[in-house]
């Protein structure tokens, strides 16, 4: 970085020295080709089927509330003069494994292959009666078995088996009860008790609601999108409601009576109404302009309400719900201006270093769909429970609110974001509402042209978000010299859109001359620092080019001569491969802004040295196609790790805690590991330490 003496502390080989520290404890191996069972604990072969038995099986714990323990994988019965085997044979509480006291089962496929598009028709119980049959020939055949489940892993089918005088019947079911076996009535479902959704299972939630949207309902992506988020909003508003009246729910039989799809649209509708009408106008940066409308018909809003109705969003953990949103935000609002959606493990691994507080201003300049907002929130949450020493999974309603107002506080006065694309601010709004209910300060503006500008939140941002007043900046530029700035209006207001020549002392003087193009990560880097109050502190994405290439030296003397470099991380080419199809090499770069003395102390000292955190991922979890990877021993088979957890769950109508220990495959990231290793530089570091 220019002439300033930057002492490497943390290298590459120091994180692989502490991952091998790491894999020498507690870590076991697992072949190539076999993976372990969430029930059991043990190796089974890895096949399409079997990874949907362990997302299912995970979900039957941690979302409905039944233990491992009473689960049996590959439960054999009899069914007429065959043997078959139940994939997931779920027994009575602390009951033997007999089949006189198995009361559900689940029959698992493989997930089905996408079309073209993208895009999956997913089936009803009519259309899916052939692969039913197998279902109820297995129910039936079991006397005390009252509740089915047969699922490819997009498809999820639900039976309820009533015993008749001569022989059973089965009718389709939205869900099945909880394991206390509370669902509520038709009468009483208004006010059935909501649950925290299990990460896999929401995701597939979503894309089961898009998917519906999309390839049943033929609707454009986009569309579709809008739609959906339409109903989480109007979701989010009923659960603020404190007078009981909810209106977003679903009897267990409801969505599949016409009179109960029509029940269900004079619920939902009046409560979108209510919900467009409390965010229209300028008081909330335009989520809705006030002439929105659910354009579904009555079989799909059925469908997509009984799907959400019965999450408590507002419980649910706020990563689960962004891995949820970002599912389906990736593949809808993929722009055309240079953004590309951030990996989530990059920017946990950003907010982790920044370490933002809740009495700091934090703001995203380009936010795309939020984030590094919602990053930011669930770092905040995390916190909040570790100062309290609150287990999240098992604090009182007292606790939540707590913490909650507090998370609300921070985001209504110290979470600032804008984007110049209108549908992603809209986006970033909504996801930040979802992760906390509550609206941040997100503007529809250019952050180049700020504080200039004709868009409808440069107005509200020169009120609440000015220059110089933000502690933390945290944000991913969109990159290209193919979409360049050129407007001479926004580039005269920028150093780094000067020319630039070198002085016979080997520093660089601005001639005064402004260029005709300049790419716009590279006014966002001198944009991001003026936001910045002095020593306040930020984390961008850049190109490597930024900080390697001959060419790009005067940005770096500019950078060194305004900002203190607190840390480089330099990410591996997949990182952004899988998002967005973009084979570049990039780097997180942070800095600390210099106040003026300090900046008229360097230029006399121009030769002081001071610590600087390096270090090189050479994995991030995934290969270039998508494909997870994990840690491998020096034999080649994959690390196996022992968890522990405890997961506080209703039975028999009270509260009762489960631990839980389950050997799991470890991700091959280095992210955690790097982030890990800049606490540890934070503390040993002579220059930065207590700042």
């Amino acid at each position: 970085m220019g002439k300033k003496k930057a002492k490497k502390v943390v290298s590459d080989s120091d994180v692989d020295t502490m991952d091998d520290e790491m894999s020498e404890d507690d870590a076991a191996s697992i072949e190539d080709g076999k993976i372990v069972d969430y029930i059991t604990g043990k190796p089974v072969k890895e096949s399409a089927k079997e990874k949907v038995r362990q997302r299912i099986a995970r979900a039957i714990f941690h979302e409905y509330g039944f233990s491992p323990d009473d689960m049996e994988p590959n439960f054999k019965v009899k069914v007429g003069s065959k043997r078959k085997g139940v994939d997931i044979a779920i027994f009575k509480t602390g009951s033997d494994h007999e089949v006189e006291n198995l009361h559900r089962v689940v029959i698992c496929k493989p997930e089905p292959k996408l079309g073209k598009k993208g895009t999956f028709t997913l089936r009803d119980h009519k259309q899916a009666t052939k692969d039913l049959d197998e279902l109820k020939d297995l129910m039936e055949a079991i006397e005390s078995c009252q509740w089915g489940l047969w699922t490819n892993g997009l498809e999820l089918f639900f039976l309820r088996k009533d015993e008749g005088r001569f022989e059973a019947s089965f009718e389709p079911a939205g869900d099945w009860p909880l394991a206390d076996d509370s669902q509520g009535t038709k009468e009483v479902h208004s006010h059935a008790k909501l649950r925290k959704a299990d990460p896999e299972l929401l995701r597939i939630t979503f894309r089961r609601c898009h998917n519906f949207l999309h390839g049943n309902e033929g609707m454009q992506k986009d569309a579709a999108f809008w739609q959906f988020l339409y109903l989480i909003f109007a979701k989010m508003y009923d659960e603020r409601q404190t007078n009981g009246d909810r209106r977003f729910w679903v009897a267990p039989n409801e969505r599949f009576e016409k009179e109960g799809q029509q029940a269900i649209r004079k619920r939902i509708i009046p409560l979108f109404h209510a919900t467009r009408d409390e965010y229209a106008g300028e008081k909330y940066g335009r989520i809705f302009q006030g002439n929105e409308e659910i354009d579904l018909s009555d079989r799909a809003l059925a469908f997509m309400a009984s799907e959400l109705a019965k999450y408590d969003f507002s419980r649910t953990d706020t990563d689960a719900k962004g891995a949820a949103y970002q599912e389906i935000v990736r593949s809808n609002l993929r722009g055309d201006l240079g953004q590309f959606f951030t990996p989530r493990n990059a920017i946990k691994l950003m907010v982790e270093m920044l370490a933002p507080n809740e009495d700091e201003r934090i703001i995203d300049p380009s936010c795309g769909t939020g984030g590094f907002l919602i990053a930011t929130l669930a770092y905040l949450n995390k916190k909040f429970h570790d100062e309290s020493g609150v287990d999240q999974s098992k604090e009182s309603t007292e606790e939540f609110v707590s913490h909650q107002k507090r998370l609300k506080k921070f985001v209504k006065s110290n979470l600032f974001a804008a984007d110049f694309d209108r549908a992603l601010v809209r986006a970033s709004q909504m996801n930040v509402v979802m992760a906390c209910n509550q609206m941040a300060n997100i503007f529809h503006m250019n952050s180049l042209e700020f504080p200039d500008g004709h868009l409808d939140g440069v107005g509200y941002m020169n009120k609440r978000g000015k220059l110089g007043t933000m502690d933390v900046v945290m944000t991913n530029p969109p990159f290209g010299a193919d979409i360049p700035v050129t407007d001479p209006n926004i580039l005269r207001h920028y150093q780094l859109a000067h020319e630039w020549e070198r002085t016979e002392a080997g520093t660089y003087r601005d001639t005064g001359k402004i260029q005709s193009s300049v790419a716009p990560q590279i006014l966002f880097i001198e944009r991001c620092l003026e936001w910045l109050r002095p020593g306040g502190r930020m984390g961008i994405v850049l190109p490597d080019g930024i900080l390697s290439n001959a060419g790009d030296e005067p940005i770096r003397a500019w950078i060194l001569r305004h900002a203190y470099v607190l840390a480089s991380v330099s990410l591996p080419i997949e990182t952004f491969v899988v998002d967005a199809n973009v084979n570049i090499l990039t780097s997180l770069l942070f800095l600390k802004k210099k106040t003026a003395e300090e900046i008229a102390r360097d230029d006399l000292n121009p030769d002081s040295d001071y610590d600087v955190f390096m270090a090189i991922a050479e994995a991030v979890g995934y290969d270039r196609k998508g494909n997870t990877l994990y840690r491998r021993t020096p034999e080649g088979d994959e690390v196996v790790r022992e968890l522990v957890w405890e997961e506080r769950v209703r039975h028999n109508g009270e509260w009762v805690t489960r631990t839980l220990r389950r050997p799991e495959k470890e991700v091959d990231d280095d992210l955690p590991l790097i982030a890990e290793a800049y606490r540890q530089f934070q503390k040993q570091s002579k220059t930065w330490k207590g700042k």
